[in-house]
């Protein structure tokens, strides 16, 4: 009972250094902590601390809204999206981004939305109904939100959304959290070759290429540096449950194996060629899994002294975002599709910095 209780507490320590060494990540990021700042912004040359106002006048008299102190609640993918939301004349003018942590090639797509307030009423800009952009989702939310808060705030009409407002429950949502959830609780209880296949494909199908929704470490550090939408992001927390509280009660690598959509098309991949797997040597497999060991050290050391963060952009996942994906990701996941014929999960045992950051905070070994 001893050695339970001791080994429950070192998972627990474990899981709190490896909190403690990402949110350190996301300080040298982006200076916040669940969007509280915790270093002084300051000018370059005068070194004093920059005020943001939420509302000024530009020299053309239009009225500007900025949306940094009114959305900190409010994220995409990568974080909090501000925008300008430029109003001249009682009418929206136009919307100007401002700098974020999102990946470029989804937010190039996301900020496809940006012009579609434009020439609108802040009331019919309020009214209007925006869908997010398939392929860049998160980021659209992000936008859609800032654009709300910031129209509410012009109206001097802010109000708080009533419960069902604040979940997006359109199909894909709903579809999405159905998939997640029974890949969160059905292995929990029933084992079957035959439902695996099913819940594997629904994994690849849904969470990854029609949500576009799995766990990396731009979700993770944006999470930590801006906090989370709860309502707005309930499949990655089901997902993040699953990956850092389940190991917590015996079911280590729990989202990895039954959940993550990258290590799903491995493995179905792997089941239609069982006869010609490639045969590697002991030896070969340990080097691989230590070459992921130091992969991972190395990249968690250039975050840690904020360089080179831009990594986190092409962690294999994003891949199944086609519409957004940058061609080198995209040629990544083909590479990896394609050993996982002869390979098994090549990625996941050999490469994932997300996987094993699980494997550390789930105290297990890599």
């Amino acid at each position: 009972m001893i050695k339970i209780k001791n080994k429950k507490l070192q998972q627990l320590l474990t899981l709190a250094v490896c909190f403690v060494v990402m949110t350190t990540v996301a300080v040298m990021r982006d200076g916040k902590v669940f969007g509280y700042k915790m270093r002084m912004a300051v000018a370059d040359s005068a070194k004093k601390v920059v005020v943001v106002d939420t509302m000024y006048r530009s020299a053309d008299g239009a009225m500007v809204i900025n949306t940094i102190p009114l959305a900190k609640d409010i994220a995409g993918y990568g974080g909090t999206v501000p925008l300008e939301i430029y109003i001249k004349d009682g009418k929206v003018q136009k919307i100007k981004v401002l700098k974020n942590n999102e990946t470029p090639d989804f937010f190039s797509e996301a900020s496809k939305l940006l012009t579609a307030w434009n020439g609108k009423s802040i009331v019919e800009a309020q009214q209007l109904k925006i869908d997010a952009i398939s392929g860049a989702t998160f980021s659209s939310r992000g936008i859609i939100g800032n654009v709300e808060r910031g129209l509410q705030y012009a109206a001097k009409n802010a109000h708080e959304k009533r419960f069902f407002e604040k979940i997006d429950l359109n199909v894909k949502t709903v579809s999405g959290l159905i998939v997640v959830l029974l890949g969160a609780i059905v292995p929990l209880f029933y084992r079957s070759r035959t439902y695996r296949t099913l819940q594997l494909t629904l994994n690849v199908i849904v969470l990854g290429f029609w949500c576009g929704t799995f766990i990396s470490y731009s979700l993770m550090v944006g999470y930590l540096s801006d906090g989370i939408d709860l309502w707005g992001s309930l499949i990655p927390v089901v997902m993040l449950i699953t990956a850092f509280i389940y190991p917590l009660f015996g079911k280590k690598g729990y989202y990895c194996l039954n959940i993550c959509p990258c290590g799903s098309l491995q493995e179905l991949a792997g089941r239609t060629n069982k006869r010609r797997k490639w045969k590697m040597k002991a030896e070969t497999a340990k080097m691989l899994s230590r070459f992921r060991e130091i992969l991972w050290a190395v990249l968690m050391m250039l975050m840690l002294l904020g360089v080179g963060v831009e990594w986190m952009d092409y962690e294999v996942f994003s891949a199944f975002i086609l519409q957004s994906a940058s061609v080198v990701v995209l040629i990544l996941g083909v590479v990896v599709v394609f050993l996982s014929f002869f390979v098994a999960r090549p990625y996941c045992r050999f490469v994932c910095p997300t996987g094993t950051l699980f494997n550390i905070a789930q105290n297990s070994k890599l």
